[in-house]
């Protein structure tokens, strides 16, 4: 009985936390809870397409772990399209990039495009 009481009283007080952030966290306008950009990601609307301005000569696959929600999908969607010559449409579902180049574009600079935004790319094929 006694336990049961303790059990109560530990929930409680942790829902009654998690409900005091989410509170906090929304009313100092973070746009999403939880996020490693600590909310300061974009808009939830999905990014448009980026066309490219030549013919596609090759096209690669990063893997990206850390996405956990629409905003970060934009926000790695953004960072690589911001990149000439780079078209990305990104997966949170996959986890994952499928990125188009006109022009010849080293690894090193897709993979840290992403890594200085705070997600880890696990692959790039």
């Amino acid at each position: 009985m006694l336990t049961d009481l303790i059990i109560i009283a530990v929930l409680a007080v942790l829902v009654g936390g998690a409900i005091a952030y989410i509170v906090r966290a929304k009313r100092s306008g973070v746009k999403c809870i939880g996020c490693p950009a600590g909310g300061s990601c974009p808009g939830g609307s999905k990014p448009p397409r980026k066309k490219l301005s030549g013919r596609v000569i090759g096209r690669k696959t990063m893997g990206i772990s850390g996405m956990h929600c629409a905003h970060c999908t934009a926000d790695v969607a953004m960072c690589l399209n911001r990149i000439d010559g780079v078209s990305a449409e990104v997966s949170l579902s996959r986890g994952l990039a499928k990125i188009s180049y006109d022009r010849e574009v080293s690894d090193d600079i897709l993979k840290s495009a992403v890594e200085k935004i705070g997600y880890h790319v696990t692959y790039l094929s």
